[in-house]
C-alpha cells in the first residue's frame, strides 16, 4: 500500500490525534440495552470516532515492535491492514448519516472485518519468520514484549470485531436468529448445544487425524433455577471459538497419551454450573503447560 505525501502526512495526524484517547469501556448489559433500541444513526456516530480511536491505539503499539519483527513481511501485511483500515474508517469523520451514507458504512465495516480475518494466523506467521531469520533463536527480552503485545492486538482485534459485528447484524441483512439473538449476543444462549457444536466440530479433525476421538460428557448445575438447563447471556460465536481451541488441544492431548491403549480412551467431561457465589480476588495463575500466542499451532 503506498500513500502519497499528503495522504500520509493527513493520515500520521489523525493516528496521532485518536491515540491520544483511550477506547470506550462498553459491557454486554450495554449492549443488550441499546441493542433492544437500536438507532442505526447513533451506532454510526458514536462508532466513527470509537472504531479510529482503537485502531490507532493499537497501531501505535504495531509501530514499537522490535524492527526485527516489523521487517518480516506478515508483519509488514498486518499492519498494512490496520492502515488501510482506519483511512477509511476516518473518512466517515464529518460525514452527515445519511440513508445512503449508513448504507455504505455497513459494507465498508463488513469489508473492514473480512480483511483482518487472517490477523492471528499471519501474525503468527510472522514471529515463526523472524524465528527462522534468528535461527530459531530470540532474545528472551524481545519475546517478552513480543507476548505482551500479542495478548493486546488479539483483545484489540476482538472488541473491534464485536464493535463491527454488533453493528453490521443490527443494521445489515445478516441476522443469526431473528427474534432471539440482539445483534450477536444470546440472551438464552445455551453453553450445552455450543459445547457439542464444537466438540462435533474438534471430533471431525481428531477422527481424520488420530482415526478416532474422545467422547464427551456434560454436566448442567444450575443452582439458580433447581432441575432447569442453564442459560447464559453471551456470545454463542465466542463461547464456540474458545471451546472449539480447548477442544481441540485437549482431543489433541488424549490420543496421544493413550496412543498404545486406545480400548480405554477417557471421554473428555464439561461441567457447567450457576450459582450464587462469586470467586473476587483470585489471582491469575500461569501453568507449566500454557501455551504462548506465538508456539499456537492449529
Amino acid at each position: 500500500m503506498r500513500l502519497t505525501r499528503p495522504l500520509f502526512a493527513y493520515t500520521k495526524k489523525m493516528l496521532d490525534f485518536y491515540s491520544q484517547f483511550n477506547p470506550s469501556p462498553l459491557s454486554i448489559k450495554q449492549f443488550i440495552d441499546f441493542g433492544l433500541n437500536a438507532c442505526e444513526k447513533k451506532s454510526y456516530t458514536f462508532l466513527r470516532k470509537e472504531l479510529p480511536v482503537r485502531l490507532a491505539n493499537i497501531m501505535k503499539e504495531i509501530a514499537l515492535l522490535p524492527q526485527q519483527l516489523l521487517r518480516q513481511s506478515s508483519v509488514a501485511m498486518v499492519s498494512q491492514w490496520y492502515h488501510k483500515s482506519f483511512e477509511e474508517i476516518i473518512n466517515y469523520e464529518k460525514i452527515e448519516p445519511s440513508s445512503s451514507t449508513l448504507k455504505r458504512f455497513v459494507q465498508d465495516l463488513k469489508l473492514i472485518r473480512d480483511r483482518h480475518s487472517d490477523v492471528v494466523q499471519t501474525m503468527a506467521l510472522g514471529i515463526l519468520e523472524l524465528k527462522e531469520s534468528q535461527s530459531g533463536e530470540i532474545d528472551p527480552g524481545m519475546e517478552a514484549s513480543i507476548q505482551y503485545f500479542l495478548d493486546r492486538l488479539y483483545m484489540s482485534r476482538i472488541s473491534i470485531r464485536m464493535l463491527i459485528n454488533q453493528h453490521t447484524i443490527l443494521f445489515g441483512n445478516t441476522h443469526p436468529d431473528p427474534g432471539k439473538h440482539i445483534g450477536c449476543i444470546d440472551p438464552m444462549c445455551n453453553p450445552s448445544a455450543v459445547v457439542k457444536d464444537a466438540y462435533d466440530t474438534a471430533r471431525f479433525l481428531c477422527d481424520q487425524y488420530y482415526f478416532g476421538a474422545p467422547a464427551l460428557e456434560i454436566e448442567e448445575i444450575n443452582e439458580l433455577e433447581k432441575d432447569q438447563p442453564v442459560r447464559i447471556i453471551y456470545v454463542p460465536s465466542h463461547l464456540y471459538h474458545m471451546l472449539f481451541e480447548l477442544f481441540k488441544n485437549s482431543m489433541r492431548a488424549v490420543m496421544e497419551r493413550y496412543e498404545q491403549d486406545e480400548e480405554n480412551i477417557p471421554p473428555i467431561k464439561v461441567s457447567q454450573k450457576l450459582s450464587h457465589q462469586r470467586k473476587k480476588n483470585c489471582p491469575q495463575t500461569t501453568f507449566p503447560w500454557q501455551r504462548k500466542w506465538s508456539d499456537k499451532k492449529s
